[in-house]
C-alpha cells in the first residue's frame, strides 16, 4: 500500500484545523518534461523547504519536487511544538555519544529553535512563535529526574530558560489531575505548523526556487550529475537532497531500513473562549507529557484545544480518529470528556530506533536527512540549513548528526512494523503501570 495515497487524495490537504486556517498557497505545477539544476530537493516539508530556501539564498539553482503538496505530510499536521534539545535528553546522549558530542548536539538544538523564531518573524511566514513548553510527569517517580535535569541544564549547559515545577505549580498552569511535577522551558515554544510551511514555501519561491507539486519521484540514478526520474519528467542535478521522512517508501532502501513510518493523530475541539482556555491552561504554553506514547496539547489562536495522542503502525488511519483521541484527552482532562470535536486528522512521521535524526551521505552528491521522530518542527528546519551547507562543502554540522550511531529496524521493511507493534504494546502497558 502506498503511504502517499493510503489515507489522502492526490493534491488535497487533509481536512484539518491547520488546513482550514492557514492562508492558502496557490498550487505549483507538476513537472512535465526535462529540466536541469544545481540541486534537486525531494520532499516539500520543513526539511526540504528549508534546504531549498538556504541553497537559493546562497546562489544555487534549486528545483524542489513533492509527490503531493508542500507541507502536506507531517510538517503540516503535527502538534506545532518547537522543542529545545534533541528527542533524547542529554543524559541519554552523553551515554550514547559522550559528553563532548552530546554538548554539540545540544547547541545545534538551540540553533534549531533560534532558526524557527527567525524565519517565523518574516512577514511572508504568518506563523507567530508563542514561547513556553511544559514537560509534565505522569508518574511521581519521574519527578526527581526532572528536578535534577533542570539543575544539570542550568549548571553544566549554561541553559537558564528552563525551570522545575512542583506538582502544585504545575497544577496552577495545567488543570489536570494526571501530572505530578515537571518543567517549564521558556526557550521553547509552539507555532501553526502548516502556516509555517507555507511561509517557508513563499520565501523559497521568492528566492528563486522552482517548486513542483504532485510530482512523484520514481528513481534516482547515481552519477555526476545524478538523474532524478519522476512520473512525468526528469531532473538532471549536480546534487540531490532527500527530505522524504515518513513518506520515503522504497525510494532509498538504505534509508528505509533505519527510518520507519508511523501514524499519529490530532483533534481540535470547538472554540472554548478565553476563559475556557484559561480554565485548562493558565498560560499560552504547549504541553507534552512523559508517556512513551506522548500526549501533547496546546491552544490555537482562536482558543481551541489542539490535542494529540495515540499512534498506529499500519498504513491506514482509524475510521474514527476523533473517538481514538478522545480517550486520552478525557483521561488528561475529565472536564472535557464531552467537548465537541470539530476537526480530527492523522499524519505520518518518520522515526528511528534511537529517536535521533538520521543523516546519511548515500553518494558523493546525494544526501538524506530524515527520521526526526516527532521533534521535527525545529530540527527538520535546521536540517535544511545543514543540508545546504553540506552541499556547499561545509559538512561539520552534518557530521555531528551523521556520526551518531544508528541501527536498522529488525526484520527489514516487511517485518519491522509487526515487531514494532509488539514493542509499542509493551511501552503502552508500561505507561499505565
Amino acid at each position: 500500500m502506498d503511504l502517499l495515497t493510503a489515507n489522502d487524495a492526490v493534491g488535497v490537504y487533509p481536512s484539518s484545523y491547520y488546513a482550514q486556517t492557514a492562508r492558502p498557497l496557490a498550487p505549483f505545477a507538476a513537472l512535465d518534461g526535462h529540466i536541469s539544476c544545481d540541486v534537486c530537493v525531494i520532499g516539500g516539508g520543513f526539511m526540504g523547504l528549508s534546504t531549498a530556501l538556504h541553497l537559493a539564498r546562497a546562489g544555487y539553482d534549486v528545483a524542489l519536487l513533492d509527490a503531493q503538496r508542500v507541507g502536506f505530510g507531517a510538517s503540516g499536521r503535527n502538534g506545532g511544538q518547537v522543542g529545545q534539545g534533541q528527542r533524547l535528553d542529554q543524559d541519554e546522549l552523553e551515554q550514547l555519544v559522550g559528553a563532548e558530542h552530546a554538548k554539540a548536539l545540544w547547541h545545534l538544538a538551540n540553533q534549531s529553535v533560534d532558526l524557527v523564531r527567525e524565519l517565523a518573524a518574516s512577514d511572508k511566514v504568518e506563523a507567530e512563535f508563542h514561547p513556553g513548553i511544559i514537560h509534565a510527569d505522569h508518574r511521581p517517580r519521574f519527578v526527581p529526574h526532572s528536578r535534577d535535569y533542570v539543575a544539570k541544564l542550568n549548571e553544566h549547559y549554561g541553559y537558564d530558560r528552563i525551570s522545575f515545577l512542583e506538582q502544585d505549580e504545575l497544577r496552577q498552569l495545567v488543570n489536570s489531575p494526571a501530572y505530578h511535577g515537571g518543567t517549564l522551558d521558556m526557550g521553547a515554544g509552539h507555532i501553526h505548523p502548516l502556516a509555517f510551511a507555507f511561509g517557508l514555501a513563499r520565501l523559497a519561491r521568492d528566492a528563486g526556487v522552482r517548486i513542483f507539486e504532485t510530482t512523484r519521484v520514481t528513481d534516482i540514478e547515481r552519477g555526476d550529475p545524478a538523474q532524478v526520474q519522476t512520473d512525468h519528467g526528469q531532473v538532471t542535478a549536480k546534487f540531490v537532497v532527500l527530505g522524504c521522512n515518513g513518506y520515503l517508501g522504497g525510494l532509498e532502501p538504505k534509508v528505509a531500513s533505519k527510518v520507519m513510518p508511523i501514524n499519529n493523530y490530532v483533534v481540535a475541539t470547538e472554540p472554548l473562549g478565553v476563559e475556557g482556555q484559561r480554565a485548562i491552561l493558565r498560560q499560552n504554553y504547549a504541553v507534552a507529557d512523559s508517556k512513551f506514547v506522548v500526549n501533547y496539547f496546546r491552544f490555537s489562536d482562536d482558543h481551541r484545544l489542539l490535542f494529540g495522542g495515540t499512534e498506529s503502525y499500519g498504513y491506514k488511519f482509524p475510521t474514527d480518529i476523533a473517538a481514538k483521541v478522545r480517550k486520552p484527552l478525557a483521561e488528561i482532562f475529565p472536564q472535557l470528556a464531552d467537548v465537541n470535536i470539530d476537526f480530527a486528522w492523522g499524519g505520518t512521521l518518520g522515526i528511528t530506533m534511537n529517536r535521533m535524526p538520521h543523516f546519511e551521505r548515500l553518494a558523493g552528491n546525494i544526501i538524506s536527512l530524515s527520521g526526526f521522530s516527532g521533534h521535527g518542527v525545529a530540527m527538520a528546519t535546521l536540517a535544511g540549513q545543514i543540508a545546504a551547507q553540506a552541499v556547499a562543502g561545509q559538512a561539520e554540522r552534518f557530521d555531528v548528526f551523521s556520526q551518531v550511531p544508528s541501527q536498522k529496524f529488525p526484520g527489514g521493511m516487511r517485518l519491522r512494523s509487526p515487531l514494532l507493534v509488539l514493542a509499542m504494546l509493551w511501552y503502552s502497558l508500561r505507561d499505565r503501570l
